[in-house]
């Protein structure tokens, strides 16, 4: 997943930080669980981005804002990360998006604009656009994201992957910067409906 994020990235821009050393090192532990016999979790070793507004442990959570580069470290990971990590998957990037969720192409005065991996030339869409088109370009299976109104299933559809928005405040919303804390949901993006539902 490094290496094809190295690959893809340059071209589509979805990525805003890589984070090598945390996923080398969950991967590590998944390995040991594995080694010791024990039960690693359903998703052991797949890797996954989220969206640049979820607290990642270390890192400032910016929601796409470059103002934001500079805010104190989150102390902890949003909710929805431990949930993955407890399962075993492999968080290795968090990925662009419109500036606190607010816009419907992925175009970002810091980091510039997602491109769609299909044809390059066009956006991808948002807010969420970091994390379809990551996916979409093949380099993770899955990823997550935010949608108030449309901010997933909009660069889903644009990208040709699916995305939901799931029922209101059936995920867990802890550590994800707020568009409107009323309406805001996180989803998954993913290849296809199985990987969306597994």
């Amino acid at each position: 997943a490094l290496k094809a994020i190295a690959r893809v990235n340059p071209y589509i821009n979805a990525a805003t930080r890589v984070l090598h050393e945390r996923a080398l090192s969950e991967a590590a532990a998944v390995d040991v669980q594995i080694a010791n016999g024990k039960d690693p979790g359903p998703l052991a070793g797949v890797p996954y981005g989220v969206k640049d507004l979820f607290d990642v442990t270390g890192l400032p959570t910016t929601a796409g804002a470059g103002r934001l580069r500079r805010a104190p470290p989150a102390n902890s990971d949003a909710e929805a990360i431990r949930c993955l990590c407890n399962a075993g998957a492999v968080l290795v990037a968090t990925l662009n998006m419109d500036e606190f969720a607010y816009g419907f192409v992925t175009d970002n005065a810091t980091w510039g604009i997602t491109r769609n991996p299909h044809s390059p030339d066009r956006f991808a869409g948002g807010s969420s656009g970091g994390s379809a088109a990551i996916v979409a370009a093949g380099a993770l299976p899955f990823s997550l994201g935010s949608d108030t109104n449309g901010s997933i299933r909009i660069p889903a559809s644009l990208c040709g992957i699916f995305g939901t928005k799931p029922t209101h405040a059936s995920l867990p919303m802890e550590g994800v910067y707020p568009f409107v804390h009323t309406l805001d949901d996180i989803g998954i993006l993913a290849r296809s409906a199985v990987d969306l539902n597994a």
